[in-house]
Formats: C-alpha cells, structure tokens, sequence
C-alpha cells in the first residue's frame, strides 16, 4: 500500500502558500475593493446560555433564595459530587440538613436547634451518617446529583426575551412564562405560572471570568401570593475544594430514626 500521508500534509503546505502570496497580491493592488461585512453583534441571550456552568467547569459554590428559604452548596462536575445545606424555621425549633452526594452514594447530616432536645429525642447523631436508598420510601426522598446548574437558570433564560446587555457584565430582560415547556417545573414552589401569567424581569450578571454569577427574578403577585424575589448565585469556581467520600471516621451508617425522618 503507497502511504501518502506526506505527499497530503506537502500539498496542504503549499496551498496555504499559494493562498497567502495571492491574498498579499490582491491587497497590494486592489485598494479600491470592497472590504468585508463587519461581524454581527453579539446577542445576549446567547452569552449569557454560553455563561451557565457546565460539565467542563471547575468546583464551584451556588445559592437559590426564594419564599420557601435558602439552599446553599458545592457542585463538583469532575468528581460527580454535590453538597447542599438546606435550612428549614419552624415556630419551636431550626432543622439545619446537609447532604453530599458523590457518584450513586449519600450521608446526610442533621441538627435540631431549639428550647426541646428534640435531637436526642428522636435518637440521631450529630454526625454524617450514610443513607441507603432502599430504605427510603421514595427514589425522590434523597437528592441527587442532576449537574452543573441547581438554580435552573439554563431553562430561566431559554424563556427569555428582550434581553438586554448593560455595563459590567450585567443583563437585564423579561421571561414568558409560556416559552418553554420546562419552566414551570423549574419554577414550582417559587412562582404559579399559567396561561395567562404576565412577564417575569429578570436581571443577570455574568463575571469576568465568562461564568454566570447571579440571576434573579422578580416574581409578580398572583392570587393570595404576594411579589417576591428569586435568586441563584453561582461563586468561587476553581477555587472551591472537590467533593470527597466521606470515610468511615467520619460518616456512620444511619440509623432507624433518620429513615423515619425523611420517610415521615
């Protein structure tokens, strides 16, 4: 068999040579041609798509704020791993619960604060403890690592129009609430979307770095709800620690009552 590899990468060379030498001709002795079309502007919605962390991104931390309360965490797309920390007030206590999540594994920890013990009443460590799935009622009972983008600002601004650059980084638009067929599951607990919702502002922000910062919307009220805020913030990528398994020194395996926590 004749190998013609570098018969190929010659001919290439010279064709780029014969290619450059022309243009330099026709440039030295056509000053009267047409010169080229500007490229076109960039669109904003397209940057701020392109902004929403992915796969390729390193560790980094997130919060959503709505009504309900705050979620914080880490999301670790190299090593598949999640933290979050949730925060839940009730009249008689505060029920702080944290769970990482690392490939098909996950521990949960738990803190009761308040005037009743209510931790040592319902028999559960202060420490992380591993959770099986299969004693859960529910494959939703447990959070899961589902990627890069926990405050579902990719759907957000796929629904977005009007979509405006500002100065330093900054984006500025209207959702439609009737644009994507995804947006009312995105949205479910933060804002009742119908036929007949109005536009939601919306403001982003998007680093130097090219990273999505911040989005928020201004939710309108609707029925008894009143106006409120939603807010996903996405910070400290690449200088965020990765999420490890915890080891055994560190993590038990869950007892009853933490089961009996998230199955009741």
């Amino acid at each position: 068999m004749t190998q013609r590899t570098g018969i190929t990468v010659t001919g290439r060379r010279l064709a780029v040579t014969a290619v450059a030498l022309l243009t330099a001709a026709l440039v030295a002795g056509c000053d009267d041609e047409t010169p080229q079309a500007a490229p076109p502007p960039p669109d904003p919605k397209q940057e701020l798509l392109a902004a929403v962390p992915t796969d390729e991104d390193p560790a980094f931390r997130f919060t959503t704020s709505d009504t309900s309360g705050d979620v914080s965490g880490v999301i670790d797309p190299a090593n598949q791993g999640m933290d979050i920390d949730t925060v839940t007030k009730d009249k008689d206590f505060t029920l702080e619960m944290s769970f990482r999540m690392v490939d098909s594994r996950t521990w949960m920890k738990v803190n009761f604060k308040g005037s009743k013990d209510i931790q040592k009443l319902m028999k559960l460590p202060t420490k992380w403890m591993e959770m099986d799935p299969a004693k859960l009622d529910g494959p939703d009972t447990l959070p899961t690592y589902q990627g890069t983008d926990p405050g579902n600002a990719e759907v957000i601004i796929r629904a977005a129009s009007d979509v405006q650059a500002g100065e330093a980084g900054s984006y500025t638009g209207v959702i439609d609430p009737s644009a994507q067929p995804d947006l009312a599951d995105a949205l479910e607990g933060i804002a009742t979307l119908g036929d007949a919702a109005e536009p939601i502002p919306f403001t982003a922000v998007v680093g130097a770095d090219g990273n999505l910062t911040s989005l928020s919307l201004k939710i309108p009220a609707a029925g008894k709800k009143k106006a409120s805020e939603y807010v996903v913030e996405y910070y400290d990528f690449g200088t965020t620690p990765p999420i490890t398994a915890l080891t055994p020194d560190k993590a038990q395996k869950a007892p009853t009552s933490a089961y009996d926590l998230l199955n009741g």
